[in-house]
C-alpha cells in the first residue's frame, strides 16, 4: 500500500521528470538564445554544450534530442563576429535611400539586410573618420582594448 507521503513524492518526481524532459526536448540553446537560430557553424558555446550535457547525463534520450535540436537550429554556436567591428568605405554618385543601401549591403554580405532592425544603427556620416569615431564610441572591442592596458 502507498502512503500519502509516498504518493506526494512520486507526483513531485513525475512532475520534475516531465519538466526536465520538456526543457531538454526543446533544446537549451534554442530556449536561451533564439536569436542564434540559423547559424551554420562556428565556435560552440560551452555553456549551452554543458547544459545539454547535463541533460544527457540525467536523461539520455532528451539529452541527445537537445543536442540534435541545438545543432540543427545552430543555437549551440556562439554568435560569429560579435566582438569585431568592420568599416568598409563605398563611394556612390547619386542620393542613397534606405532600399538602395539595403540592396548594396545584401550584395556585399551575401545575405538579406533589413536596416529597420532594433539592434542596428544606420547613420549618414560626412567622412570615414566620423564613421570610425562612431564605431570607437559604440564600445565595440572595449574589452580587448582594456586587456592591453
Amino acid at each position: 500500500m502507498i502512503t500519502t507521503t509516498q504518493s506526494g513524492v512520486r507526483r513531485w518526481l513525475v512532475r520534475l521528470a516531465v519538466v526536465a524532459t520538456a526543457l531538454a526536448l526543446a533544446g537549451c540553446g534554442t530556449l536561451l538564445h533564439p536569436e542564434r537560430k540559423g547559424q551554420a557553424s562556428g565556435d560552440i558555446d560551452p555553456r549551452i554544450a554543458l547544459a545539454n550535457g547535463v541533460g544527457l547525463l540525467f536523461f539520455i534520450i532528451p539529452g541527445v534530442v537537445a543536442y540534435a535540436v541545438d545543432f540543427s537550429n545552430g543555437t549551440i554556436y556562439l554568435p560569429s563576429g560579435h566582438t569585431q567591428a568592420q568599416v568598409d568605405s563605398v563611394s556612390f554618385e547619386e542620393e542613397l535611400d534606405i532600399a538602395t543601401l539595403e540592396l548594396m549591403l545584401a550584395e556585399h554580405l551575401g545575405k538579406p539586410v533589413e536596416l529597420d532592425h532594433e539592434l542596428l544603427l544606420a547613420e549618414r556620416v560626412e567622412s570615414l573618420d566620423e564613421a570610425l569615431a562612431l564605431v570607437r564610441m559604440s564600445g565595440v572591442d572595449d574589452a580587448e582594448r582594456l586587456e592591453t592596458l
